[in-house]
């Protein structure tokens, strides 16, 4: 159970050949992608899934591994009560133990606005279900017993999750394919093919599949594909960093969060540390083509972002990578198999710092393993779930926030149903890709 994020050395579960044609092709193998892959192929269709390097090899395997339904954005909240019970219900059917518990998520609260907006969530729990309670000084102290610190109280939900996303994510891709779906890890989608003004297939690099359907799930390199086509969404990418530790007592069965620093137990027995409201930014074109999208949430965090003079190269929003290339040559997608940034060593070093201040009778804190992923995140800290209007066939799913881990099997039980024309289920409003050009005001998801 050891956490380490899947990479480009990491083998090849899914080759073989391609067929000729599909119903869909779903491009990229996150848990977003895998799972559209799945409820497509339990329905019936013929789903070819087409992963550039490897299935979960980029921020699918390096979040927190947190399932939370605790403040989510109230027309996401649905989406995640239901993927909260898909996830129930999948694990026993995988091959592997992801280490699927219910431990539950608390956030800290440190001011007293942090308790009103942790009041201010409470009418959206109650509506969806959900047993999240509001916690005083006292409650707090019996969920963190021996912790050290000054908080007004906390926000808890008992029904909350974790697993581990480095072994769930691969297994659900089998199971995907068990139910039929086509998996092809070292393939990338080149371009979506075109004719007639709509979605006839895709152009791989081992070749072009026809289908009259193509669903876009490739988080950071979402906007890259898109933008070649004609196709405008002001998504960006910001690495967050991510350590793991060497077994420690208990301290804290649920995942915990405060305004800077996060944790969660592992089923190995170590910790997962994060920042918790820190991100970096790499600057490059499509920033400062986006930056009056983002101006919203900026001024609403201005300091929960770094910035960084330009990306690396082959990074999705470097400034040397091109942005139109021929279909029948090397794409930029097949220049960086798998997006694996350095983490900033410095910023975890300081997370275990508050650690051993907020247990300062624990054994030091060692990390074994360090990693960063790039999270595709949107204007308004909610994702782009539809159809694209300019290219009829086209459906997309991106910009998960760094929420997508846990939502996954919703939001691809709802992507399926969208591509073959069926009611989702929800209200899908918020999600719409026109929300950025119908001069609808950026309405920001909650901070929580």
């Amino acid at each position: 159970m050891t956490p380490f994020p899947i990479s480009e050395t990491s083998p090849i579960e899914h080759g073989g050949c391609l067929p000729d044609s599909a119903d869909v092709v779903v491009v990229g193998g996150g848990v977003t992608g895998v799972m559209t892959a799945y409820w497509l192929a339990r329905a019936g269709q013929r789903v070819v899934l087409a992963e550039k390097g490897r299935i979960a090899g980029e921020q699918s395997s390096r979040n927190w591994g947190w399932i939370r339904q605790q403040g989510r954005d109230p027309d996401e909240l649905p989406i995640m009560v239901e993927a909260n019970r898909h996830w129930r219900d999948l694990a026993p059917q995988l091959d592997t133990d992801i280490g699927l518990k219910q431990g539950g998520v608390l956030y800290l609260g440190e001011t007293e606005k942090d308790m009103a907006d942790f009041e201010g969530w409470m009418p959206h729990a109650r509506a969806r279900g959900v047993d999240t309670q509001v916690l005083s000084r006292a409650g707090l102290a019996d969920l963190l017993p021996g912790a050290r610190g000054v908080w007004h109280g906390g926000l808890y939900t008992p029904s909350d999750m974790r697993a581990e996303p480095w072994l769930a994510v691969p297994a659900l891709a089998r199971l995907a394919a068990k139910e039929g779906a086509v998996i092809a890890e070292n393939c990338a989608v080149r371009a979506i093919d075109v004719a007639a003004g709509r979605v006839a297939g895709v152009v791989t690099e081992a070749g072009r599949i026809k289908a009259p359907a193509v669903v876009v799930a490739g988080g950071a390199w979402s906007r890259l594909l898109l933008q070649a086509h004609g196709v405008q969404i002001p998504q960006l990418s910001v690495r967050a960093s991510v350590a793991a530790s060497d077994p420690l007592p208990l301290v804290a069965d649920c995942g915990v969060a405060g305004s800077k620093l996060a944790f969660r137990r592992r089923a190995d027995g170590g910790y997962t540390f994060a920042p918790s409201s820190f991100h970096e930014l790499f600057i490059g074109p499509d920033a400062f083509r986006s930056l009056p999208k983002f101006v919203t949430q900026l001024k609403g965090n201005p300091f929960g972002t770094s910035y960084r003079p330009a990306a690396p190269q082959g990074y999705p929003d470097a400034w040397g990578t091109p942005r139109r290339w021929d279909a029948d040559r090397s794409s930029p997608f097949e220049a960086i198999r798998v997006l694996n940034p350095k983490p900033n060593m410095g910023k975890l070093f300081q997370l275990k710092a508050m650690f051993a201040r907020m247990y300062p009778d624990l054994p030091p804190v060692r990390f074994h393993t360090a990693w960063a992923g790039m999270i595709d995140t949107m204007p308004d800290v909610v994702p782009v779930i539809d159809r694209a209007e300019s290219l009829p066939g086209l459906t997309i799913a991106t910009g998960m926030s760094g929420h997508g881990f846990g939502i996954g099997p919703g939001v691809g039980r709802v992507v399926a149903d969208l591509v073959q024309g069926n009611d989702p289920g929800h209200v899908l409003h918020r999600f719409r890709l026109s929300r950025f050009s119908d001069g609808s005001r950026i309405d920001l998801g909650p901070a929580l």
